[in-house]
């Protein structure tokens, strides 16, 4: 995500040999800082795609100097990740899911095109509710209303910052969406559904069941 902060004292003090990194995440001076201690950085491209999670693994497996291992992790993935895709064609349902990234009412975002959470969610047979937009945009009642997703999606610390169901379902402009009138609010592992890794078959099964 965008809006963590990578605190060169707070890697050093795990005293690691070696840190992987999303590219673009460790700003120039942390990475200054970093090296400077004797830490080599390694940025890895993360592409929230199928594909993109096969060179995701493989340029782990690559930076810890055990291709093979990466190859073997890909085999396994894909294995599992046909078995997901399979269980989604399975669930005719296809809700329209609003995914808001909270941490308390003063930090609220909606994610559009273009971000991890509308990849997780288009493959677990949903459609994102927002539409137009790319990135995230702060979360406004209009837009939520405007959007009128079937399901509310929310990571388990977000949820748990607003108060939980109950909470959510009195925001305002909640109650005039469906999601709201069927109570469909949703929680889930942040790190699991933004992973994109070895987990990502697990990531789909486990969100297209809350369909």
């Amino acid at each position: 995500s965008k809006s963590r902060t990578v605190s060169a004292e707070g890697v050093i003090s795990f005293s690691p040999d070696l840190v992987l990194a999303p590219e673009g995440s460790v700003n120039k001076a942390t990475e200054y800082q970093l090296k400077s201690a004797g830490i080599k950085i390694v940025a890895i491209k993360q592409d929230f795609t199928v594909n993109g999670t096969y060179t995701f693994i493989r340029a782990v497996a690559a930076a810890l100097g055990n291709p093979a291992k990466g190859e073997q992790l890909v085999k396994q993935t894909q294995l599992n990740l046909n078995k997901a895709l399979a269980l989604v064609k399975k669930n005719s349902k296809s809700p329209k899911v609003l995914f808001i990234y909270a941490r308390g009412t003063g930090v609220m975002m909606v994610a559009g095109g273009n971000t991890s959470m509308d990849a997780i969610i288009k493959l677990a047979g949903g459609k994102n509710a927002v539409q137009g937009v790319n990135e995230y945009k702060p979360y406004t009642t209009e837009a939520l209303v405007e959007a009128n997703p079937d399901v509310i999606l929310m990571f388990d610390f977000g949820y748990k910052s607003l108060g939980g169901a109950e909470s959510i379902l009195k925001m305002p402009g909640v109650s005039l969406t469906t999601a709201g009138k069927n109570k469909r609010i949703v929680e889930m592992d942040g790190n699991l559904l933004t992973g994109f890794s070895i987990r990502l078959p697990q990531a789909i099964t486990q969100l297209n069941a809350k369909w």
